[in-house]
């Protein structure tokens, strides 16, 4: 890392207080060089902290919760802080060959087979090796407990590690006895070697801090955000086309998105669909991560008033979610809902499960139900949806702004390195 911080490449017009406290904490510990000219004043005029960021499957597009987070959390970093230079090591099988760049973010395909067990290992091994010995980074940024086992290694090798923690994982019904004990493995490892662990649910931050007392300021609450494109120019054509397409009409249909996993309960939700006698379609957008036999028992539910939709651009999803009678999330496992924080930003109607995560939103009664009781989901979707009221939704998107996150999470940033 020291030759690297003395690389100042002077692409910064203003000094930040990032750039003051890293180049004065680097000189007194290593002197000024002579060579580099690395100063205060030179470092502030370009000095690139490089983050490689693993765990995830890719951006941008790329379905999932911690892909979301990613799209719109480091597109915001970059561009809010010049001295920050952010790569995502993302999965072959998901992205297109090469590398590139996504609104200043570089994006990288490191190779791994499409496994469901074997995947996200292998890719994390590799990216570690890359990140530490052909990319130059300055530190790694892990997401989820999964890829949370190898940071040991990422920290053997001399690397600065932050890792964020999206949800216990090993509450996940897709996952068997060993996978589930690798899981809380990978938790115990990431709490304990990385830098500092940032949860994006207070329910789950507090629960580490009662395991993990010794670590307890090392563990930071920063929460998921909801920002959806707005449409520009008259939408109405391309939107009645989608509508059509997929065989609803406006404020007659409930929604869900998510991915096809037993955790979701979408099976719990088409059954409960059916016992609610609604006249409504129930509409599902999301695909499967892999073709097993729980996602083809549940595609072979579609009829005339079930439809899954599959994977949607974010596009469509601003005017699915906005004309929706009412959007519902039965999970038995979330880390914070994305998708639910998206609904409400779109002021749609919303009906959840109990589960912690979820009840961190607050929300009226009404809007919750007993995760696994179909037939409480059932009464809830027989009865009028209740909107968000309109000071709780302009709190919460206070609270979920993806802005203030940005900051928060950069101001993490700043803090390890200038630890370090």
């Amino acid at each position: 890392m020291t030759n690297h911080l003395r690389h100042c490449c002077r692409l910064m017009p203003q000094r930040t207080v990032f750039s003051d406290v890293l180049c004065t904490k680097f000189n007194a510990a290593h002197g000024p060089s002579a060579d580099d000219a690395f100063s205060t004043q030179n470092c502030a005029e370009g000095c690139i902290v490089k983050i490689a960021s693993t765990g995830l499957r890719g951006i941008p597009g790329v379905m999932g919760g911690i892909e979301t987070h990613c799209e719109e959390l480091y597109t915001r970093i970059v561009e809010r802080d010049k001295m920050i230079d952010i790569t995502v090591l993302g999965r072959s099988p998901y992205l297109s060959p090469g590398a590139a760049t996504f609104k200043h973010v570089k994006v990288l395909p490191v190779w791994t087979v499409k496994n469901k067990y074997a995947e996200t290992l292998l890719h994390t091994v590799l990216s570690i090796f890359k990140a530490r010995f052909s990319g130059g980074y300055d530190g790694l940024h892990v997401h989820a407990i999964g890829p949370g086992l190898l940071v040991p290694l990422a920290r053997l090798l001399g690397m600065q590690v932050i890792v964020t923690h999206h949800g216990s994982d090993y509450d996940r019904m897709k996952w068997g006895r060993v996978a589930k004990a690798a899981l809380r493995l990978g938790e115990w490892l990431a709490v304990r070697f990385a830098h500092r662990t940032i949860t994006v649910s207070q329910f789950t931050a507090n629960s580490l801090k009662e395991r993990f007392p010794s670590r307890a300021e090392r563990i930071i609450h920063i929460p998921n955000g909801a920002s959806l494109p707005t449409a520009s120019g008259d939408q109405s054509r391309s939107d009645a086309a989608l509508f059509e397409a997929l065989g609803v009409e406006p404020q007659n249909y409930v929604l869900a998105v998510g991915r096809l996993v037993p955790e979701k309960a979408f099976d719990q939700l088409v059954e409960a669909h059916a016992r609610s006698g609604t006249s409504r379609k129930l509409l599902i957008v999301g695909g499967a991560d892999f073709d097993d036999t729980f996602s083809a028992a549940l595609m072979a539910k579609a009829s005339p008033n079930v439809i899954f939709a599959g994977v949607r651009p974010r596009s469509d999803l601003v005017a699915l979610y906005r004309e929706a009678s009412v959007f519902v999330l039965p999970s038995f496992h979330e880390g914070l809902p994305i998708v639910a924080l998206e609904a409400i930003h779109m002021g749609t109607p919303v009906l959840l499960s109990d589960i912690g995560p979820n009840m961190e939103l607050g929300l009226n009664p009404a809007a919750y139900f007993p995760v696994g009781d179909i037939d409480a989901m059932a009464r809830a979707l027989s009865a009028p949806p209740v909107p968000v009221a309109a000071d709780l939704s302009q709190k919460l998107r206070k609270r979920y702004d993806w802005d203030v996150i940005a900051e928060k999470t950069v101001d993490v940033f700043r803090t390890v390195y200038d630890a370090e």
